[in-house]
């Protein structure tokens, strides 16, 4: 039940929690610094078919900003954004989860996550209603779906 968002997204999938992706980051960073790939970024933006390598240092920056994109904690734990609305209200009405509520379809508080998970939230908020959260643990979840 730890891993489970109030939201109905499951903190084990999310690749901030993971660190997958801040791991790739820094990889890549490493790899960068040390074939010294500013020196050749910098010679490609020469050629008018490189002209994108001009931005080679915001593209390091991103992935510096990536690196850092971790978090320890699952959302039931104070991981992520510590003035989420959500889990502010189901805290307020004592829900373990959206699920517990029944206007959660049509929730404005939900509707931001629409944009990196599509309706992935909604359809695991559904299951968690109809199963629990022990059989949704067990079973698929879903990280983004249309």
């Amino acid at each position: 039940m730890e891993n489970i968002a109030y939201c109905g997204l499951y903190c084990g999938d999310c690749p901030n929690h993971t660190g997958v992706i801040a791991d790739q980051a820094r990889d890549l960073r490493k790899e960068l610094r040390r074939y010294r790939f500013e020196k050749t970024a910098e010679l490609l933006s020469t050629f008018p078919f490189f002209r994108v390598y001009e931005k080679y240092n915001d593209c390091y920056q991103v992935l510096g900003a990536m690196v850092k994109m971790r978090c320890g904690k699952t959302c039931r734990n104070g991981g992520a954004n510590p003035a989420c609305k959500i889990r502010k209200c189901a805290q307020k009405k004592e829900l373990e989860g959206c699920w517990e509520c029944g206007e959660f379809e049509n929730c404005e508080k939900l509707d931001f996550l629409n944009t990196n998970h599509g309706r992935a939230h909604i359809l695991n908020l559904k299951k968690l209603a109809k199963q629990g959260p022990e059989a949704f643990e067990q079973g698929e979840k879903h990280w983004y779906k249309k």
